[in-house]
């Protein structure tokens, strides 16, 4: 990742508000006022590029007015520090010079005095800078993997390419990291592979936070904001959930609100606009998840302004255990056919298999009104996961991918433990992205294959092992997995089992952390054990083992596994199965052990060292 390091500004020491660091803090620029044990004004005057605020994750979030000129400018949440700093966060005060600034801040702590109040350690820590360091100081960092620069980060959204350049606009919490003040992060790539970072694209406003939604360009200019515009429809949440409109003139880095604000407004709980061109009616199709019906709403529109309910698709239908959201609909063809069927991507909270989030789907046909599911050979309309693990969540493709390409990315966690994974300077990584395509199953079903995008090619340095076929027992064959870059690799094998007899593949280190994968032909399944894996005991829920089945017909599987610091993404026969899961070992995997419980063959193997995103 390309991260825009800037000089490390150390943390003031936690100290007990007094006169002298009262005047101190007056004197640095922050003058701190107390008005009663929940009330405390921070008073900033000076030119400095950032406010640092200080963050103590236990704490709860303070409610902070900013008030510029006498006038409520905005509304944040954060984490400010009670007993302990442990990290700070920046406040841009840029857009700020030439006018008088103050922070009103507001706590829910039961104080019995103002003294008590007093002695909170933020109140010591407010301090002005022209820098925000931002150099990883993670162990579990993602090396190739889309990361924010630092707080918290969730959904996909927005997702578009123009001009050489895939944007990706995504659910970001400046203020910290954990979820709160939602506003859209933006980063960009040429390459898929390597990010640069962008201030942030849509901020929240009078009608709400900012949560996920869509992108597209408008070459024909329906709605009015010219013909190279990218226009933007988003949810806007507060009391209740609105869409609202945006664009971009200048490439997709800033964006300004369409004064109309909401274009779409319902009585019931409704999210996540999804949005495209439909070329055999001339107008827009967008789909919107009504969340809590367990539904998704299709409108259509001319200029992506006014828009009208066409139909509804899904309740009663698929998983239906938690809220549905971040739709997606578009059309792909069907591998070694002359046919085109339509996918409708349906994200879920909770209700996935293996517990909390994950991402269904349903194939069928689209008119430009209603999507009408296919059907299985008793009538009825299966449940479709398009990744068999615990961590991939909010799934949703670029509009507008070259090549007629449908490439997506997800969010690499699960609702059951996001705020809780052993991080703090940042939370929460995307998944690789992925080219999908519609194949035919053994049953005659349709599904959907996610197979890595072709730009990940470009990570693998050394191949540091290659092999031909080789006999498997019960005796273990051990590979050595590099040591570069905290063991980051690639491993490509091929297995045959022709009598049926389990394959066990382990990722182990040193210290006897293990994730262990076995492949069972006769059940035709896939299995993710990563209850050893490293560090598992910040949740419950973490430690599982997750199965995929294996659509083929035959005893072969090919596997393709990217392991990072903290995730593992396995794809298997190109695509057809996948399985997504964080790991955090406390040292890095070393070994990679094959064992069979009867006869089978590997019948290849390669492992490539990887070089780390830029």
């Amino acid at each position: 990742m390309k991260r825009n390091i800037l000089k490390i500004f150390s943390l003031a020491c936690v100290a007990t508000l007094s006169t002298a660091t009262a005047d101190a803090a007056t004197d640095s620029g922050v003058k701190v006022e107390h008005l009663g044990v929940n009330n405390t004004l921070v008073r900033v005057d000076g030119d400095a590029r950032y406010l640092l605020m200080p963050v103590q994750e236990s704490n709860d979030d303070a409610k902070i007015n900013v008030i510029v000129d006498g006038k409520l400018d905005r509304t944040i949440y954060v984490r400010l520090a009670k007993s302990k700093v442990d990290y700070q966060v920046p406040f841009d005060l840029s857009g700020y010079k030439g006018h008088k600034v103050v922070l009103s801040v507001v706590t829910s702590q039961d104080r019995g005095s103002v003294r008590e109040a007093s002695d909170d350690a933020c109140w010591s820590n407010f301090t002005l800078s022209d820098t925000f360091d931002t150099a990883n100081r993670e162990k579990y960092r993602p090396a190739f993997h889309h990361t924010p620069l630092y707080g918290w980060m969730n959904d996909p959204n927005g997702m578009v390419y123009k001009d050489g350049v895939w944007h990706l606009y995504y659910q970001a919490n400046p203020y910290g990291s954990k979820w709160q003040n939602m506003t859209w992060g933006h980063s960009s790539s040429k390459d898929l592979v390597n990010w640069e970072h962008h201030p942030v694209a849509i901020e929240p406003d009078g009608l709400g936070t900012i949560f996920s939604g869509s992108s597209v360009l408008d070459p024909r200019n329906t709605a009015g904001f010219g013909p190279d515009a990218i226009v933007s429809l988003y949810t806007s949440a507060a009391e209740s959930q609105i869409q609202s409109l945006a664009h971009s003139v200048d490439g997709g880095m800033t964006f300004e609100k369409y004064p109309g604000n909401p274009v779409i407004t319902l009585d019931s709980e409704a999210r996540d606009p999804n949005m495209f061109w439909y070329e055999p009616t001339g107008e827009w199709i967008l789909t919107l998840a009504h969340a809590l019906d367990r539904e998704m709403l299709i409108y259509a529109s001319p200029d992506l302004k006014n828009w009208t309910l066409r139909s509804a698709f899904g309740k009663g239908l698929g998983a239906q255990e938690g809220v549905w959201e971040c739709p997606d609909l578009f059309e792909l063809p069907v591998d070694g056919t002359d046919r085109k069927k339509w996918v409708l991507i349906c994200n879920l909270n909770p209700g996935g298999p293996f517990g909390g989030s994950a991402t269904q789907y349903f194939t069928g046909d689209f008119d430009g009104t209603t999507f009408t599911p296919d059907r299985d050979a008793e009538g009825k309309v299966p449940t479709k996961w398009m990744d068999f693990g615990k961590d991939h969540y909010a799934t949703v493709s670029f509009s507008d991918a070259p090549d007629s390409r449908r490439t997506v990315i997800g969010w690499m966690s699960n609702w059951q433990y996001a705020a809780e994974v052993p991080t703090r300077q940042f939370r929460s990584a995307n998944t690789l992205p992925r080219d999908l395509r519609l194949f035919t199953g053994a049953d005659g079903q349709l599904y959907l294959a996610s197979a890595p995008s072709p730009e990940l090619d470009a990570l693998r340095a050394a191949q540091v092992k290659k092999a031909g076929k080789t006999s498997l027992s019960a005796n273990p064959r051990k590979y050595p997995l590099p040591s570069e870059n905290d063991g980051i690799c690639e491993i490509q094998l091929g297995l045959v089992s022709r009598h049926g007899a389990p394959v066990t593949m382990t990722l182990s280190n040193a210290k006897g952390e293990k994730t262990v994968m076995v492949y069972d032909p006769k059940q035709h399944t896939l299995s993710f054990d990563r209850r050893e894996s490293g560090i598992v005991d910040f949740s419950i829920d973490f430690p599982a083992v997750t199965t995929a089945p294996v659509l083929g017909s035959d005893d072969k599987l090919s596997l393709r596994i990217f392991v990072d610091r903290s995730s593992v993404e396995v794809f298997g026969n190109d695509g057809e199965l996948v399985m997504t899961n964080l790991v955090f070992p406390t040292e890095p995997y070393t070994t990679l052990s094959v064992t069979a419980a009867g006869k089978a063959e590997m019948t290849s193997l390669s492992i490539w060292s990887l070089n780390p995103a830029k």
